[in-house]
């Protein structure tokens, strides 16, 4: 590579001499273009470009004026955090990878899980609500019809709405394949029966994002079984569930929906009728890095809520943070959040650059969440019996650490993805 561009820079050395400056110009513009990006681009750079840093520095404060402040009150309660989320939208910390065609940002995928990182920080309950919409938005982002995003995407620009992700059943969770929830065509529109569970917004939402299972035959392979859809929240036959009250991220909306006999009209498809499959798995390649990125801000708040404890807290004469088996915890817990930020921000590359990123997508996700759960768990023992108790900190992450080991595919489905992936380069 370095011999052809030195190749490329003789031959314009040779031009310079014999052609005339008109064309001396317009060739130094083709190299320019063509060579100084490679060359800028050799090695890695984890540097954040001054928009990146704006991004960042914006959410951040905003989690420390607004999220940090109300987390435990939505906790106790579990309420929904619609202040927040106004406050997020005003700043335009929602809808993030919306593209500007529809009145989005259209943020990179990085970007994206800058901000969720950062909210997550302050509470991953309201995070996942925020990002919520982002998961209901990806499928009609990466395959809706222009009319289609136009609608959806682009009433969430104009207005405080959320949307809803519609795919987890009571018997279809990691297994995708078992969903019921079936549609069928009706002349020019199609009738959807069944129900969904454990759906973030559930309670809220303006509309749904519909994963059915259209071809009735158990025996039709799953890249043509299913087919998905997009659903008004006040559709006739849509009817939401109670409010479920979980271990931990109570200020999340987590019900179950039916829908009975509820009319859609056939542009409502995402994608192509029998094409749901690919639409869903697609999804995760964007969707699980946001979801890591969330499980990072969870696993730095807890480092250094740990750390500043340290430094407070003293036993024999000096802060706990002195004790080498104390600093050691602290040492494992930066040794986690660094590691689990460089699985998430590779998949965000990949992504981003248009390479296919299942394998690092899947590994971000996977240990940002088991980082997230130690890190919760060893700022607990920092803080002793401190700790288990519910006036500091420390105990909220813990019961909000568990879900990241579950939601978005759990540990098990991240392991039988990343074994696959590996072994693909070797068969």
């Amino acid at each position: 590579r370095d011999r052809r561009r030195v190749r490329e820079f003789q031959t314009f050395q040779h031009y310079f001499k014999q052609i005339n400056l008109s064309r001396i110009m317009s060739l130094a513009a083709r190299l320019t273009r063509s060579i100084l990006p490679r060359l800028s681009t050799r090695g890695i750079s984890f540097n954040l470009s001054e928009q990146q840093k704006e991004i960042e520095e914006t959410t951040r404060k905003f989690t420390q004026e607004v999220v940090i402040p109300v987390a435990p009150h939505h906790d106790e309660t579990g309420e929904y955090p619609w202040e927040v989320l106004r406050g997020a939208w005003d700043l335009g910390l929602m809808n993030t990878t919306i593209p500007e065609e529809y009145g989005g940002l259209g943020l990179s995928l990085l970007e994206a899980c800058i901000v969720q990182e950062e909210i997550g920080y302050g509470c991953t309950g309201i995070a996942t609500a925020l990002g919520g919409n982002s998961l209901a938005e990806s499928p009609v982002i990466l395959a809706g019809s222009h009319e289609l995003k136009k609608k959806y995407l682009g009433r969430m620009t104009e207005e405080l709405l959320v949307a809803a992700y519609g795919v987890t059943e009571p018997s279809a969770g990691s297994d995708v394949g078992a969903t019921r929830t079936n549609s069928r065509k009706v002349g020019d529109e199609f009738v959807i029966n069944g129900g969904k569970m454990w759906i973030t917004n559930c309670g809220h939402a303006n509309w749904f994002f519909v994963f059915t299972r259209s071809d009735p035959d158990p025996k039709c392979p799953a890249n043509r079984a299913f087919t998905a859809f997009v659903v008004d929240a006040d559709a006739p036959g849509v009817t939401v569930g109670r409010k479920e009250w979980n271990m931990g991220q109570r200020a999340s909306d987590t019900r179950g929906v039916t829908f009975e006999d509820v009319v859609v009209p056939a542009e409502n498809i995402v994608g192509e009728y029998g094409g749901g499959f690919k639409v869903a798995m697609r999804c995760f390649d964007k969707t699980r890095p946001t979801v890591g990125a969330m499980s990072l801000g969870l696993a730095r708040r807890a480092l250094d809520e740990a750390t500043k404890y340290s430094m407070e807290r003293k036993t024999m004469g000096k802060p706990i943070f002195m004790h080498q088996a104390v600093n050691f915890l602290l040492a494992d817990m930066a040794m986690r959040y660094e590691l689990a930020k460089l699985g998430v921000w590779r998949s965000c590359a990949d992504y981003d650059e248009g390479r296919r990123n299942t394998y690092y997508a899947s590994i971000g996700k996977l240990y940002g969440g088991l980082a997230a759960n130690k890190n919760a768990s060893d700022a607990v023992q920092v803080f002793g019996g401190n700790g288990y108790n519910k006036e500091y900190p420390v105990e909220k992450l813990m019961r909000d650490a568990k879900i990241f080991q579950i939601y978005e595919g759990t540990d098990q489905i991240q392991k039988l993805i990343i074994g696959r992936e590996h072994m693909t380069k070797w068969l």
